[in-house]
């Protein structure tokens, strides 16, 4: 008889929760004082669970079709501007093959961008132009983020800024966190797909990667520092795969090198910005 796995449902729904109250804060609803107006925090709730949702469940159902045993998604609910932390899953056998590890490695954020971009679109096509009011935090622009923006919006003219909707919104933090998984370091999605790729020289790129946000979080953001210390404790190594001989096809590369054009596409050097 399968077990109902409890601690996945309690954790989904108060990550859904603190979503929502998110949401509703960004809406300048008090939900201390005001909690019957939290339902206006959905659009923003949903359109972000359903993005972690989907990159989450991609790696799952990845994972079993490359006979390797996955967890469900552990959602992690947290007092943040977005209600969330994110979600992850977590491997409980090896994964055998270098194929095994694009597919599993890719899916996630290649599905996760999708629902990303989806959601950028929808929401720009909802949010407005304002003019600047000198905002205490403003957010930075990734290569695919700033060309939808042009595309939907159009040229921003001097002395106004774009008021995201909050699915705008959503759209943007998804299309961040997945060019944080696409990080080529560790056992990040990147990292397995580096590792694919290189083997054991993937672990020079890690450091590289590591090396290079230090100097970012110099120059740019300062969060860069506490994900390259983070990394580090994480582990910069890859452990090996079984089968290790057998090539990569020409699907899995495209995969692997979609994934690599997406991280250029979504990475940012500033991504929050005070003042």
């Amino acid at each position: 008889m399968r077990k109902i796995p409890y601690l996945h449902i309690v954790l989904f729904i108060m990550t859904a929760l603190t979503t929502l109250t998110a949401g509703a804060i960004q809406k300048g609803v008090d939900p201390l004082k005001e909690p019957f107006r939290i339902y206006q925090g959905l659009p923003f709730s949903a359109a972000l669970m359903v993005i972690l949702l989907s990159h989450e469940l991609s790696h799952f159902f990845t994972s079993k079709r490359n006979h390797t045993v996955a967890t469900l998604p552990y959602f992690i609910p947290a007092p943040t501007l977005i209600g969330t932390f994110g979600a992850v899953i977590r491997m409980k056998s090896p994964i055998l093959s270098r194929s095994a590890l694009i597919e599993i490695g890719a899916s996630g954020p290649l599905v996760g961008f999708a629902f990303s971009i989806v959601a950028s679109v929808v929401g720009l096509l909802n949010s407005t132009v304002v003019r600047s009011s000198g905002a205490i935090l403003s957010l930075g622009d990734s290569l695919i983020f700033s060309g939808l923006s042009r595309l939907i919006v159009g040229p921003v003219p001097k002395g106004y800024d774009v008021m995201l909707h909050p699915i705008a919104f959503a759209g943007w933090i998804g299309l961040f966190v997945t060019s944080l998984n696409l990080l080529p370091v560790g056992q990040l999605d990147g990292g397995h797909i580096a590792f694919a790729f290189l083997g054991r020289k993937h672990y020079y790129i890690s450091a590289g990667i590591v090396a290079t946000l230090a100097v970012i979080g110099l120059v740019f953001w300062e969060g860069w520092l506490i994900w390259a210390a983070l990394l580090i404790i994480l582990g910069l190594k890859h452990p090996p795969v079984y089968e290790w001989e057998v090539p990569l096809d020409g699907k899995r590369r495209t995969m692997g090198i979609l994934a690599l054009v997406i991280f250029v596409l979504t990475f940012i050097p500033r991504p929050f910005m005070l003042g």
